[in-house]
């Protein structure tokens, strides 16, 4: 919706904020916000930051793009696993996404802290097996949604993962870079970690569809189950796929989800 409010009177319409995560922990730009209504919500606000380019070197109006297009998928799925939005805020000075606050840890960590023990990464990777192919599972099953409403996979990476260790339940957000596929990459690396990375997402002219998504989800596997001893047929899925040529690889997410319970039951 449209309004004449700038995002910090926005902000305070909805009432006082309690956290924000601005450009020194976003190198894409944006500018995020923990609000605390007067009835005790808890909400996340996500702007396009200030206009300037980021430390990335990302646009404003690209980051204005991106959001609009997050919000887009989120409104069109549903899913346990994904956040909704409450409403998107066309404001005097840019475009804010309002949603519930998920009370859980990024499970992303920075290079050389993820094994150390106080970090969300090495503790969900340290959880019993069944309690983290629960909460991937989800991750998957939500993937097999979104590819059924077109969308494909960028960007995947395990800082769009949050996990809440008390309730057991995790959430995937930052879809900034989910497009309408398939589609050729026209500039060569994409965004994204290499850790998670496919790659035809390294590759001018290549093709990015549902298997591009496919090895997203198969490194996501790998990375978050490195600590156990995995079953026969669960290490095969893995690699499977991420098999480097795509036509090797299971071929679509809901391929992946048929296999992922024939396996994992």
């Amino acid at each position: 919706m449209s309004d004449h409010l700038t995002t910090a009177e926005l902000l305070s319409s909805l009432g006082t904020v309690f956290q924000v995560f601005g450009e020194r922990t976003q190198d894409s730009g944006h500018v995020s916000y923990g609000v605390q209504t007067p009835g005790g919500e808890r909400l996340f606000v996500k702007t396009a930051g200030a206009a300037h380019p980021s430390p990335g070197g990302t646009t404003f109006a690209a980051r204005v793009a991106a959001l609009r297009r997050a919000a887009t998928v989120q409104l069109e799925v549903s899913h346990p696993a994904l956040i909704p939005v409450q409403r998107v805020h066309e404001g005097a000075d840019g475009i804010a996404v309002i949603q519930p606050w998920f009370p859980g840890d990024l499970l992303r960590a920075p290079a050389g802290r993820r094994d150390h023990p106080q970090e969300a990464h090495a503790r969900f990777r340290a959880l019993p097996l069944s309690e983290i192919l629960a909460a991937l599972g989800q991750i998957i099953d939500l993937h097999v949604l979104l590819a059924r409403h077109g969308w494909v996979a960028g960007d995947f990476y395990d800082g769009c993962l949050m996990y809440d260790f008390a309730a057991r339940e995790i959430r995937f957000m930052d879809l900034e870079c989910y497009r309408r596929g398939p589609y050729r990459n026209e500039v060569g690396r994409l965004p994204g970690s290499t850790r998670f990375m496919a790659p035809e997402e390294f590759t001018r002219g290549a093709l990015i569809d549902g298997r591009t998504t496919v090895f997203n989800l198969g490194r996501m596997l790998a990375i978050c189950t490195d600590r156990h001893a995995l079953p026969g047929g669960l290490a095969a899925l893995i690699a499977q796929a991420t098999a480097p040529d795509p036509a090797a690889r299971i071929q679509s997410p809901a391929d992946l989800l048929m296999r992922w319970r024939d396996v994992v039951g």
